[in-house]
């Protein structure tokens, strides 16, 4: 095993040993899928014993040798293939535009899921895994941050930029909001 697709192991392992569950690789073949490393693909845990949640976890979207890695994970009600294009996106765009990390949004240029009015997303702290899943050391000095992608409103997103990532965490924890639902409306 070369030490690329060693990498990737380590980190599908973190994955299904943090959530107890195994996952099923799904690529999305469309777009510039060519320029991201070619092991990268999308993670797709159905619910489980410990989550009765389908979650999408991308595996790849960093690389041995970078400074920092990053990998993302999103939720979801429903089992939807669009959750591993938007993933695949937002790898892209890291990889090949600006750098993702804690507190950044991407604007997916559509709503997450049809009927949602959630276009674009925040990166957060994985706050539902805590740092059993945040920080992992997957090989010799080569640590890995996972970071969860929630999907947030165009309302969510000014309020972001106008008070800061931690007021908008704030909004969010007191309203209770349902992350995974698509429908649900701005808690600003």
């Amino acid at each position: 095993m070369d030490s690329r697709s060693s990498y990737e192991s380590l980190i599908t392992s973190h994955y299904e040993s943090v959530w107890k569950n195994h996952g099923v690789l799904q690529r999305w073949s469309q777009g510039p899928t060519w320029e991201l490393p070619s092991e990268f693909g999308v993670l797709e845990f159905p619910p489980g014993n410990t989550r009765a949640m389908w979650t999408y976890a991308t595996v790849g979207m960093s690389q041995p040798g970078d400074r920092r890695g990053l990998e993302l994970h999103m939720f979801s009600k429903v089992q939807a293939s669009g959750i591993v294009e938007l993933l695949t996106v937002t790898a892209h765009y890291h990889r090949t535009g600006h750098p993702l990390d804690l507190g950044h949004t991407v604007d997916f240029g559509r709503p997450w899921m049809p009927g949602s009015s959630c276009d674009h997303a925040l990166l957060s702290l994985p706050y539902l895994d805590g740092p059993d899943l945040e920080n992992c050391e997957v090989m010799e000095r080569e640590s890995v941050r996972f970071l969860w992608l929630i999907p947030i409103t165009p309302q969510e997103l000014k309020y972001k930029q106008r008070l800061g990532l931690e007021a908008l965490e704030e909004v969010f924890e007191r309203s209770r909001f349902d992350y995974s639902d698509p429908t649900r409306a701005s808690v600003v």
